[in-house]
């Protein structure tokens, strides 16, 4: 075999303040005010006695493997110039591996004549066949896979350069689809070239003609890119870049196509447009095509083999890296099904807020599902998520009701919403049949009016708790007359920052308000308690994470606190009462099998623990989706049979 040698030069690149300095091993000799230092260094290059276009060497069950890619197809072999354990005919590109819990692995490429995905799994010593299926959405630059570990979720980015990007979900739950779904849709740089995904820090790294991208890989995520890197002189990037790949550290590797040459990018994963230092090695003047990485977790090298579009013999670089595992693991979170979701909402953006569930009290399966519409007004669904009513009020935010009063004579629920308008109260009057009318408004001191829930201590009294954006709660009470509704101040509270979501105990006449930056507030719900509170559960950052949103209470001899964490996704589940100790942390997962997507960047939220028909007999959880995708639709609600939170708890407690 032939040894060449690897000039490198370790650049150190500082985008914020446009300072470039280069470093090696050895001496160093000034250069200019720019490049203060430069030095060479030299390390090893083998030309494999094995051609290929795409190639990808592993460990699978203690064996030494080699998948590779040339005019017949896919080949794996124990060692260069022996038989082919497995073949598999086509005119295969862009092979990308990954490694599997059960010790499989997973293998997958583009069939460039029928533009086909194909997917093997190498288990056993056996390379079985796992999917053939054409896509037809878009042409398939470059393939990457996911595997997530909070979410355990397996799926594969399918990079098109025409703009867009395709996330294929495989596996949920160590359990393979039986047809994989198009999970997500993401909007990426048009000639995208090349993808990589860092599984610990969830993100997803693709390359443009000019730059380095990373997004978010959690298809519930949000859809903001941040740069990475970008081409000279603004940046490092000399070429386009034609592969990229993430080493266990969490640096990222980039193949550069002519003259070849590899760049090796550390960066602040938590900050867009950071500094950002830079290793790189020329490889030569010939064009490249793609690379795959290999490194020994003892070793204090990391093996990279470069191909050529040509199928010459593959280039094997060693690099003077260690390939030590820097990144905290991901912590998994629990998961739950959606079993239904309501209509989209005719509008895109930011549109449903909140929900509030009523229950008929003999026929469940008629409940309805209240929902608010920050630019229209109120949302009316059945327990299919099938809409049944629009009142056009106005800009509404939050939603409750509470049971048994009269309206115009007859016997009505009411729901209250704060409607942003006019700094009101926004009455609605429930029929018996679940038919919602508009029943007038009731004028609030407020400001900047926000969140808002209602208070039943007794079958006749009725309270509204609404909160302002600077903090103040104030309270009312509902009076009727039989024939309509009005309504009284009673007393006001306060909470230092911003609130929004509220609930209230009826039983232990207890007022729960979240405070979005800092946590969850108690009060005396009473209206003639001492108006002083108690902060009783605080953002963390890592169980509880700000924004807290939607709050709600289920009732009962063992009663739960329920809230949801915004900014990772969640809902955190408390003893209802004092320590409130955390119970179950949780998130709404994706239902494939009923083609749902799960939830993200909920807002608001509501249960009940009353049966509201088949599938719901124990009650249900209601919670806003801030991201409805499968497909990409306006916002809605997703509905989760209670009894799935409840299992989950009985199984965290043993």
């Amino acid at each position: 075999m032939k040894k060449l040698m690897l000039t490198a030069a370790i650049t150190s690149l500082l985008l914020g303040c446009g300072t470039q300095q280069s470093y090696a091993i050895g001496t160093a000799a000034a250069k200019t005010d720019i490049a203060k230092e430069s030095v060479k260094n030299t390390a090893p290059q083998t030309l494999l006695r094995t051609a290929a276009h795409h190639y990808v060497q592993a460990e699978v069950a203690g064996q030494s493997l080699q998948f590779v890619l040339d005019q017949q197809g896919l080949k794996v072999l124990a060692a260069a110039n022996q038989q082919p354990l497995a073949t598999a005919a086509g005119n295969f590109v862009r092979l990308t591996s990954q490694l599997l819990a059960d010790g499989s692995l997973l293998l997958a490429a583009m069939e460039a004549d029928t533009q086909s995905l194909h997917l093997w799994l190498w288990q056993q010593g056996q390379l079985q066949p796992q999917l053939q299926q054409v896509i037809n959405s878009r042409v398939v630059e470059d393939l990457c896979f996911y595997q997530s570990a909070s979410n355990q979720q397996l799926s594969l980015f399918l990079l098109g350069g025409r703009g867009g990007a395709d996330q294929l979900l495989l596996q949920q739950a160590g359990k393979w689809l039986a047809t994989p779904v198009v999970i997500r849709e993401l909007a990426v740089p048009y000639d995208s070239k090349a993808c990589a995904v860092d599984a610990n820090s969830a993100t997803l790294y693709v390359s443009e003609p000019n730059a380095i991208w990373r997004y978010q890989a959690e298809p519930e995520a949000d859809e903001g890119r941040e740069l990475l890197q970008v081409k000279q002189p603004f940046g490092a990037i000399n070429a386009e870049i034609v592969a990229l790949s993430v080493l266990p550290d969490g640096s990222v590797l980039a193949l550069e196509e002519q003259p070849a040459r590899l760049l090796r990018i550390v960066a602040d994963s938590n900050t867009a447009h950071t500094n950002s230092s830079i290793q790189s090695w020329s490889l030569g003047d010939d064009a490249v095509a793609a690379m795959s990485v290999a490194s020994a977790s003892a070793s204090t090298r990391t093996d990279v083999f470069v191909t050529t579009e040509e199928q010459s013999p593959v280039q094997q670089w060693t690099l003077p890296l260690a390939p030590a595992q820097t990144a905290t693991p991901v912590k998994s979170i629990r998961q739950v099904q959606p079993t239904a979701e309501s209509h989209a909402a005719s509008q895109r953006g930011d549109v449903i807020d909140d929900p509030a569930i009523w229950h008929h009290p003999t026929k469940p399966q008629i409940s309805r599902i209240l929902a608010t519409d920050k630019r229209n007004g109120l949302e009316v669904y059945d327990m299919a998520g099938k809409r049944l009513q629009q009142l056009a009020v106005g800009r509404l935010n939050n939603v409750d009701l509470r049971y048994n009063l009269r309206w115009q004579g007859k016997p009505h629920d009411v729901a209250v919403a704060s409607l942003r308008n006019n700094n009101s109260l926004q009455l609605f009057a429930i029929a018996a049949d679940g038919t919602v009318k508009v029943a007038g408004q009731i004028p609030t001191t407020m400001q900047e009016i926000y969140g808002l829930c209602l208070f039943q201590p007794t079958p006749a009294q009725i309270y509204v708790f609404v909160n302002d954006k600077s903090g103040l709660v104030e309270q009312y009470q509902l009076h009727s007359d039989g024939q309509s509704w009005t309504g009284q101040k009673v007393r006001s509270l306060q909470v230092k920052g911003q609130p929004e979501g509220c609930v209230a105990d009826d039983q232990r006449q207890q007022l729960y308000v979240g405070e979005e930056d800092t946590g969850i507030w108690r009060f005396d719900a009473a209206a003639d308690a001492a108006v002083t509170g108690e902060q009783i559960i605080l953002v963390d950052g890592v169980e509880l994470v700000d924004d807290v949103e939607g709050l709600a209470f289920a009732p009962g001899e063992t009663p739960y606190l329920l809230a949801s964490s915004q900014g990772d996704d969640s809902y955190v589940l408390y003893q209802g009462v004092a320590p409130y100790r955390q119970l179950l942390k949780f998130r709404v997962t994706t239902n494939p099998q009923l083609g749902i997507d799960g939830s993200s960047e909920t807002d608001g939220l509501d249960l009940t623990v009353r049966s509201l028909g088949p599938g719901f007999e124990q009650g249900a959880l209601l919670v806003q989706d801030g991201r409805n995708r499968m497909p990409e639709q306006g916002q809605n609600l997703k509905y989760v049979p209670w009894q799935a939170v409840l299992d989950l708890l009985q199984s965290n407690t043993k």
